[in-house]
């Protein structure tokens, strides 16, 4: 137990568990309301280790024994580490709860060998972005979702072909745009809503067990998109009957202009539809030449980016 002399009790940070469900549903339940509600009353149980070794850790804040915050660090690779779902409940807020919730998960982070945090923000989550700044976070990179429909008969025109070759895939990503922008991250395989640096093996696992997309022309390789999970998730209307669709994630996506974008495009349609998805999520740079070019493709895009920020945690 750690006390903090901003309260008159003190701030205790340790694991959650089970039991503490209601309680962080409760202090949840206000956030976001116009944009659907926060997430973590969904996820929870899933979130929570069963014990160590496993990668991942959730840690909670409590004051006076209530339930004051929470924050998940996971290990996505041996240096690598994510923060996710910080929340604190409204009665105490701006009073260091935050702060001692990002000290136990970078310790924790640290003694796995991490020599980097990173954490994702929505574009129009001003409190949470300027948190993180406070918090040390700088910004990294900027990055938004096109979801374009899976269709088997999507047209690819003559001068593209497409290949599965993760070689190729691989040295296309290497040099492209996309990889500087978003200084080599990627969706993780290991976490949705996560991002790490790709490897050259990611591509070869993807290869073997998802899917890689090369994209070529009389040129040469003119852009990429690494299929690395289905997901299923249910459906949000208004009915609320629980139906569900697969969607089909694309870790990153690469093209060198506006056809090649179009061709790129029209190959994740064929790949999706092959599988049986319902719909695709592909993560694009957020840039002007990009997000442009993915709108002209046709291809519906989110309302608003999102942006990675990242901790030195050797230092």
């Amino acid at each position: 137990m750690t006390t903090n002399t901003n309260f008159a009790s003190p701030i205790e940070i340790r694991r959650a568990t089970p039991d503490d469900y209601e309680a962080v549903a409760d202090f949840t339940s206000d956030i976001w309301p116009d944009r659907g509600g926060d997430y973590i009353p969904r996820v929870y149980h899933d979130w929570l280790e069963d014990g160590p070794g496993q990668g991942k850790k959730t840690f909670l804040a409590e004051v006076d024994g209530e339930a004051a915050g929470i924050v998940q660090a996971v290990m996505l690779s041996p240096d690598e580490a994510w923060f996710q779902g910080m929340r604190v409940a409204a009665e105490y807020r701006r009073q260091g709860v935050s702060r001692r919730l990002n000290e136990a998960s970078f310790e924790w982070a640290r003694e796995q060998g991490a020599t980097v945090g990173r954490v994702m923000v929505f574009s129009w989550n001003a409190a949470s972005l300027g948190a993180a700044r406070t918090s040390g976070f700088e910004p990294t990179t900027e990055f938004r979702f096109a979801t374009p429909d899976p269709d088997r008969d999507a047209e690819l025109p003559d001068e593209y072909a497409v290949s599965t070759d993760p070689a190729t895939a691989w040295r296309y990503w290497t040099h492209s745009d996309a990889r500087s922008h978003l200084c080599g991250l990627g969706l993780a395989p290991e976490e949705t809503w996560a991002m790490r640096e790709l490897t050259r093996a990611d591509f070869e696992w993807a290869a073997d067990e998802t899917a890689v997309l090369a994209l070529e022309s009389g040129n040469g390789p003119a852009g990429t998109a690494v299929r690395i999970r289905t997901v299923e998730r249910t459906i949000d209307d208004v009915v609320g009957d629980g139906r569900t669709e697969t969607r089909a994630e694309y870790a990153v996506s690469a093209w060198d202009d506006l056809e090649a974008a179009r061709a790129l495009f029209a190959a994740i349609a064929r790949d999706a539809a092959e599988i049986g998805a319902d719909g695709t999520r592909i993560l694009l740079p957020e840039t002007a030449r990009f997000v442009t070019d993915a709108a002209a493709t046709g291809a519906e895009l989110a309302d608003e980016p999102d942006i990675v920020l990242s901790i030195d945690l050797a230092s």
